[in-house]
């Protein structure tokens, strides 16, 4: 969904699209997929999301307009799209975003793979974006057992995903007419009847996630060295995936919390590791990201499933 939505969105080879240092590697490789090159970009540690304004000041520093486009001065390259990612489902800084990409001329594509649920100013996430992509992978906070979804309020580009991802068959009773090269991407059926059953308890899932946030947030409070993560007062997030943030003083502690939890058989987990530090994308361009590699050695995700969620209500 991820690589449609950039073809979509006009990305070609060659070109550069913004995502967020911070996030799991499927962002980057739809990029990469599409036969672009991801320009890392720095987050912000109340949202966990891209910073927009140290964004703004970046593109400031790098971007010219040429003829109609967005070019990084620094590579040559265009500079086709800003795809943030709301991070372990708390939204974004979406306004602050939408004001970047109006300032740059970028079209918006939204990754909003983890964010089922979740709103920004009472607005769904996934429908702030020319496109949109959710995740139905087995651990999301609805499954079909794998695959997504794209979303998009413009009627043409819908027909045109339709029409890319089921071969670019041309309607016809019985010929197997296909006019442009394009793919295979449609959700089963009996992937999308799951899927269909998963989303009319999405309600249910929701309440049991945010209830053991909650949870979770009473038993650290007041503790020292250590936070729960909460997104800020714009946000109602769907709390897909919980986690525990570290002071920088104490992010020694970060492997040893790891190691001894997940010897008592507690599962927690590291945050991803960010994208120039994986093999693929280690000389990718990038702005700054000191809070990207500070949240790296800080965070902790810890059980977050429906199923305790429902256990703790």
């Amino acid at each position: 969904a991820l690589h449609m939505c950039c073809m979509l969105a006009g990305v070609k080879p060659g070109d550069e699209v913004i995502v967020p240092a911070l996030t799991f590697v499927a962002t980057a490789n739809a990029v990469a997929h599409a036969g672009a090159i991801p320009h890392l970009a720095d987050c912000d540690e109340a949202t966990l999301g891209i910073d927009a304004a140290k964004l703004r000041e970046h593109l400031g520093a790098i971007a010219v307009s040429e003829q109609g486009h967005t070019i990084n001065r620094r590579t040559g390259r265009r500079i086709a799209a800003l795809m943030p990612m709301h991070t372990f489902g708390h939204p974004s800084d979406i306004d602050e975003l939408l004001s970047v990409t109006g300032e740059f001329g970028l079209p918006l594509i939204e990754d909003a793979a983890e964010s089922l649920g979740s709103t920004y100013r009472g607005k769904p996430c996934g429908s702030f974006g020319r496109v949109s992509a959710l995740s139905f992978n087995g651990n999301k906070i609805v499954t079909t057992g794998g695959g997504g979804a794209i979303l998009t309020n413009d009627a043409a580009l819908a027909a045109r995903a339709k029409h890319l991802t089921t071969t670019a068959k041309k309607p016809h009773a019985w010929e197997f007419d296909h006019d442009e090269v394009a793919w295979n991407y449609r959700l089963p059926n009996l992937n999308a009847a799951v899927g269909l059953a998963q989303l009319e308890q999405l309600p249910d899932f929701l309440t049991c996630k945010r209830r053991l946030a909650a949870e979770w947030e009473r038993a650290f409070a007041g503790m020292k060295g250590v936070r729960m993560f909460r997104p800020p007062d714009f946000a109602d997030s769907n709390h897909w995936l919980n986690a525990l943030v570290l002071d920088e003083a104490h992010a020694g502690w970060r492997d040893a919390i790891l190691e001894r939890s997940n010897a008592a058989r507690l599962t927690t987990r590291p945050v991803w590791k960010l994208m120039h530090h994986l093999p693929a994308f280690r000389d990718v361009p990038r702005m700054e990201l000191a809070c990207a590699e500070s949240l790296e050695r800080r965070i902790i995700n810890i059980p977050s499933s429906v199923k305790h969620g429902m256990t703790h209500g």
